[in-house]
């Protein structure tokens, strides 16, 4: 005999209306921008009444901030993906690896572009990704002292997140443009990426497990 399924939870419910104001607030960025978002669009495109969108995030500037976390989840999740420590040589390996797993991101998700690289104008959105970096930086460097033995690095400077700042602006800057992070600005922003980190990082870190004849 078959089982009646159990209701699903109440978070569950909530989590998967969320789960689609976000999907729709997406689709709706990467084709009218940050100026044509507005509540009553999204909840049309999620099928859902505009007082649950309300419920939820009950601004554009709040639904906005929830994409943007939504977005750093994913740069998240491409820092803690597995690593091979027998591709790393160097430092610089590391960087190249975690660099390109972030320019991947961005171009494959239009979304992130147009919130994080676009010119919108937003105090709450650029207050929300700046704290979104500082986190990311933290992550990133965890991520480097698991593979290298870092060197004493100043407290009074987030270097991680300024690398990765500083690289955006070259991203940005291509976005604003040609509408897209072409090959040639992608490679800029990578090499402002390093270079910045080489201001703190010696050429040659000693690797986490590694003997003398690996170094």
């Amino acid at each position: 005999m078959s089982r009646t399924p159990a209701p699903r939870k109440p978070r569950q419910r909530s989590q998967a209306r969320i789960d689609a104001i976000l999907a729709a607030a997406r689709a709706l960025l990467v084709r009218d921008g940050v100026a044509g978002l507005a509540i009553y669009n999204v909840a049309e495109l999620a099928q859902i009444p505009p007082s649950s969108v309300y419920h939820f995030f009950p601004s554009v500037p709040a639904l906005l901030e929830g994409l943007t976390a939504d977005i750093h989840a994913a740069f998240r999740a491409c820092l803690e993906a597995p690593i091979d420590p027998h591709g790393l040589s160097t430092w610089r390996d590391l960087s190249c690896l975690l660099e390109q797993r972030m320019l991947d991101l961005y171009n494959q998700d239009a979304a992130a572009r147009q919130l994080i690289l676009a010119q919108h104008g937003l105090s709450e959105v650029t207050q929300a990704d700046r704290k979104h970096d500082i986190e990311l930086g933290a992550l990133m460097r965890e991520v480097f002292a698991r593979h290298f033995v870092l060197p004493q690095l100043p407290e009074d400077v987030d270097v991680f997140t300024l690398a990765m700042e500083l690289g955006d602006r070259v991203y940005a800057r291509s976005v604003q443009l040609h509408g897209a992070i072409t090959p040639r600005l992608a490679e800029e922003g990578m090499r402002v990426f390093d270079a910045y980190l080489g201001l703190y990082l010696p050429a040659y870190m000693a690797r986490r497990g590694s003997t003398p004849t690996e170094m």
